[in-house]
């Protein structure tokens, strides 16, 4: 079984709502306690596995000698010296943390994360009316501790784990923020948190608003239904709205920017050996002529940024907003027998002229920046968005009327 997700494990994921990035592929053998050094040609491993019979047959404390720990500390160690965030060794209890993100409903506080560059957690986004956000969480803080545990030098997925929790159970965050001295806590309520995949409203300006959340197994499905009904009212134009979208599977990108774009490549993909796959348009989509704008932030990464760049390239539609997150890379994970897994970086993807999305991210056409210093209650990206669009179509209905004259006059 083989799916790729193009969110980044350790670039962002959602807490409590979607790690959008996680699926893998393929299988691996795991590693057993005392295979043969013939197995593993080079000094490396020659070397590994006499230090691992010195262990085991030197080391004092016996009870603590568990192949497995010591297996799995291994892996980790050996995949950490790679310096790459997105690549790791997943164990049984963190894929489970995984499995449920695939489902669509979790128990936590709602908010969108990464690590920051000093290892803590970084809040890429509180989303709006869940718990994190109820509670006060703001983009930019930094999470120091989890119920008085350091967070520095956890992983994510360790870090997802402690944040995570029954609904009506409570974490307390300690909290970095600029601007203020001293770290501060905020003790927050966990809930049960479902994520919409499409949310949809026909705005007073008679514009069409679609926002899509993630990039799941349904995503593309509920787009294309969720547009066939907007554009059943008529509207002048559509506002996709991709703010804090971390992202999710590749296939739904490519379906999902097909709505908006009738040929042509989509991305390219370029693995490690210099191989490129192009993924192109697939054809007859519901949205291909509908004045169009997008609105981007910061949370918008990975399977998001494709479809963004992607219409940005062509000219299909305005970019709106703050820089992209810049998540450019393809994670595989591949699982191992036990129940633990691989998650590998196997490729990059650039967008149909070549752009290279990683660490760079996506400079809208329209830059349009939001403070959340104190929160905004309006929306100046929106406003812009639908500014923009009623000058389009007011310039679009004058050509019309230009054209209709000329042919008038020559008849």
């Amino acid at each position: 079984m083989k799916s790729v997700r193009l969110g980044s494990f350790a670039a962002m994921v959602v807490v409590g709502i979607s790690l959008a990035y996680l699926l893998g592929y393929g299988a691996a053998a795991y590693i057993a306690p005392t295979p043969p050094a013939s197995a593993f040609p080079g000094a490396p491993f020659e070397v590994f596995w006499e230090a691992w019979e010195v262990v085991q047959e030197k080391y004092y404390d016996r009870s603590a000698l568990n192949p497995q720990a010591l297996t799995y500390g291994a892996l980790q160690g050996a995949l950490e010296s790679l310096g790459d965030p997105n690549t790791g060794f997943v164990t049984p209890q963190y894929r489970a943390i995984l499995d449920e993100d695939l489902e669509g409903v979790f128990e936590g506080i709602g908010a969108v994360v990464d690590l920051n560059q000093d290892g803590y957690l970084l809040i890429i986004e509180p989303l709006a009316g869940r718990p994190a956000d109820r509670a006060g969480l703001r983009r930019g803080d930094v999470v120091l501790r989890v119920d008085g545990r350091d967070t520095r030098g956890l992983s994510l997925l360790e870090m997802i784990g402690l944040v995570r929790g029954p609904e009506g159970t409570t974490v307390t965050l300690s909290v970095q923020r600029e601007g203020r001295a001293q770290p501060f806590d905020l003790t927050i309520v966990r809930g049960r948190i479902q994520i919409r995949t499409v949310e949809t409203a026909m705005l007073a300006e008679g514009i069409a608003y679609l926002k899509l959340n993630e990039f799941n197994a349904h995503s593309a499905r509920d787009l294309r239904d969720a547009l066939e009904d907007l554009l059943a009212a008529a509207p002048v134009g559509l506002i996709l709205d991709l703010r804090d979208n971390p992202g999710g599977l590749l296939d739904q990108a490519v379906v999902v920017g097909s709505q908006f774009l009738a040929q042509g490549p989509l991305l390219y993909e370029r693995s490690a050996h210099r191989e490129e796959k192009v993924h192109e348009a697939t054809g007859g989509g519901a949205a291909l002529e509908i004045p169009l704008v997008v609105l981007v932030n910061a949370g918008t990464a990975s399977a998001a940024e494709i479809v963004a760049g992607a219409i940005q390239d062509y000219g299909r539609g305005v970019l709106i907003g703050e820089r992209t997150f810049g998540k450019g890379s393809v994670q595989a994970q591949y699982d191992l027998s036990d129940g633990a897994g691989l998650r590998l970086t196997v490729a990059r993807w650039y967008t149909p002229r070549g752009r290279l999305i990683e660490d760079r991210g996506l400079t809208p056409d329209i830059e349009v920046p939001v403070s959340n210093h104190p929160p905004q209650a309006d929306d100046p990206q929106l406003d812009r968005a639908i500014q923009v669009l009623l000058e389009q179509v007011g310039a679009r209905e004058a050509l019309i009327i230009l054209s209709r004259a000329s042919l008038a006059g020559h008849l």
